[in-house]
């Protein structure tokens, strides 16, 4: 702070001159909305004016990783190539991965009251899994429920991002990503390392096989999926995507689900206002509108 005399002649601190950083390579305007453009594109991701700094820490990782010096070459070089590599790590560096295990954990008995009551195999879809967190709680709730390990269902685990596959792939976390986990659940579903593992924990492996994980982008004409499934998990994603980009996807859901399976939204995530083939069943759980239809959707918003 530095020091200056007021008129009357108090003694008064001011702020100094803000600094600017100086960045590592010039990042425009045009740069900006490029990046924007691009991933909006790919992935249906609308990022927002307020994301320009974590655009230009992310993307600047890859600048430095492909030795290129400036974001006009290197989004030039995507421009180019629309299905190099580097299209995998661009996206992967602009998808944000938040998540934990049992996360809105009021889900969580409302899935186990509607499993108990279907038929097997039961099939639930969880659409972007990030690190395996959301698609292992539902996994234990379905063991729980069931009161097995091998419980009459599976769990298909979607992401666009290839290395939280990865690591949701493996099930190895820290230690102290189970501090919500009750004692007994931790024992019971991970096993703690020793040695050089130490501080780490792996999923059982009977968990592990209720899980597949699959790479998908939500915006892809063609899923590797099938269905029909007995509930969609879609949290927290679709915060991401604009009003129409919402409603198209939600448009394609409906006919990869029974007649009777649920659809699990975000906590800040209103499926009503973008698709009318749903309808509010509780806090942010919503089925078909038509059930007796089963798949039968429309893609417009309500009036």
């Amino acid at each position: 702070m530095d020091k200056v005399i007021s008129k009357t002649g108090n003694l008064k601190l001011s702020s100094s001159p803000k600094v600017e950083t100086v960045k590592e390579f010039e990042f425009t305007a045009r740069d900006f909305d490029r990046v924007r453009d691009l991933i909006y594109k790919r992935a249906g991701i609308a990022l927002a004016d307020s994301k320009q700094e974590m655009v230009y820490s992310r993307v600047a990782r890859r600048l430095r990783a492909t030795g290129l010096t400036s974001f006009a070459s290197y989004l030039d070089s995507l421009d180019r190539s629309p299905s190099s590599e580097e299209w995998e790590a661009f996206t992967n560096a602009l998808t944000t991965n938040l998540t934990s295990f049992f996360r809105e954990s009021h889900h969580f008995p409302i899935l186990a009251e509607h499993v108990k009551n279907l038929k097997d195999p039961i099939t639930i879809w969880c659409s972007a899994s990030s690190t395996g967190e959301e698609p292992y709680s539902i996994a234990m709730t379905l063991c729980e429920t069931f009161g097995t390990m091998t419980p009459p269902a599976q769990v298909i685990a979607t992401d666009i991002d290839t290395n939280v596959l990865a690591t949701g792939e493996k099930g190895i976390y820290s230690v102290d990503r189970l501090d919500k986990l009750s004692p007994e659940r931790a024992k019971k579903f991970f096993l703690k390392g020793k040695g050089e593992q130490e501080g780490l924990v792996r999923v059982r492996e009977e968990l592990r096989s209720l899980v597949t994980f699959k790479r998908l982008n939500l915006l892809s004409e063609n899923w590797p999926i099938t269905g029909p499934f007995d509930v969609i998990f879609c949290r927290n994603v679709m915060i991401y995507f604009d009003k129409p980009t919402q409603g198209k996807i939600l448009s394609r859901f409906a006919p990869l689900m029974k007649p009777d399976a649920l659809l699990f939204a975000g906590h800040s995530e209103n499926f009503l206002y973008v698709s009318n083939a749903f309808k509010l069943r509780g806090k942010t759980v919503y089925e078909l509108a038509d059930r007796t239809a089963g798949a039968v959707m429309a893609t417009g918003g309500r009036k």
